[in-house]
């Protein structure tokens, strides 16, 4: 039953949320927190002698960040709100799980991990400025627009990378206990996951004059650059040696923080991008890991 529930806990939660939006809605305030923790757990396992930055996570970041921009300005002149969807969809940061699924493919979880922290600090530091010139913030004065973004993303962001770290060097006790509890944050992520999609349902349910085109086009822009992210980033880290890394860090995102961060500073509706990228993402991994376990099988039986 236990490992059921595991195996479905993503479309359970899912289910969970779309089917109780209206009580998960309230809970939505506890979000941030539940970011802040997973965010913790996961930097909790990253050790500083295991931070290698190399050349392919300078040019996946570049993608990351001039690709969300261009993809907005591209968009946005025909539709803002499509246009804000996709562009989240592109900026979000690595997923902390994304570490999981590139052992499990043979990839570099020194080099992904590596990118997931970069990523996540890179982000903190870019997305006050992006949402500052969008959504729901773009009517104040830009500098006031930064300040106030930049209070709620950055410490969001950042504060878990400097915990952990704190909590390794003066709290060994403690780090033994956190890295004890391995299913904590997969447990919390599904939670997470539950408010974030009972969220995005409310916002649906409670249109006015609803039509769902904007939300069918959003969708369809986020499969569009979900297998985008996956093709480039496994194209460029071919280039050196890291092929599945590559395609992880840039194809697998924190749709957690991407929806959250859609509600709060885009247009609610946005939040459709990231939350339909958690299908996509997801079947795109399911198809690669039973691609490499049909491979190993096959390598099993010629043995």
């Amino acid at each position: 039953m236990l490992k059921f529930l595991k195996n479905w806990a993503l479309p359970l939660g899912m289910l969970a949320g779309a089917l109780g939006y209206q009580f998960f809605t309230l809970l939505s305030p506890l979000t941030p927190v539940l970011i802040f923790v997973m965010l913790l757990f996961t930097f909790c396992k990253v050790t500083p002698h295991e931070l290698r930055f190399e050349k392919l996570h300078l040019w996946l970041i570049a993608i990351q960040l001039l690709g969300s921009l261009l993809i907005y300005v591209a968009i946005a002149a025909f539709n803002p709100t499509v246009a804000e969807g996709a562009m989240i969809c592109m900026l979000a940061p690595t997923a902390t799980s994304a570490a999981v699924i590139t052992g499990m493919l043979g990839g570099s979880v020194s080099c992904l991990t590596t990118y997931t922290l970069l990523s996540n600090v890179v982000v903190a530091i870019a997305a006050p400025f992006i949402f500052s010139l969008m959504g729901n913030n773009s009517s104040l004065p830009f500098f006031h627009s930064f300040l106030y973004i930049c209070k709620e993303v950055m410490p969001l962001l950042m504060l878990p990378f400097v915990c952990a770290w704190f909590i390794q060097v003066k709290l060994p006790n403690l780090h033994s206990k956190m890295l004890s509890m391995h299913l904590a944050s997969f447990y919390l992520w599904v939670v997470a996951l539950a408010i974030v999609t009972g969220k995005t349902i409310y916002f649906l349910v409670n249109q006015e004059n609803p039509n769902y085109t904007n939300e069918i086009l959003i969708a369809v822009s986020g499969l569009v650059i979900c297998c985008l992210q996956f093709f480039l980033g496994k194209t460029i880290g071919g280039h050196y040696d890291n092929r599945i890394s590559g395609g992880q860090a840039l194809g697998q995102k924190n749709t957690i923080l991407a929806i959250w961060m859609a509600q709060v500073y885009l247009n609610p509706i946005a939040s459709v991008g990231p939350a339909s990228y958690v299908l996509w993402q997801n079947t795109i991994n399911s198809w690669q890991l039973w691609k490499k376990r049909h491979k190993d099988e096959a390598n099993s039986q010629n043995k």
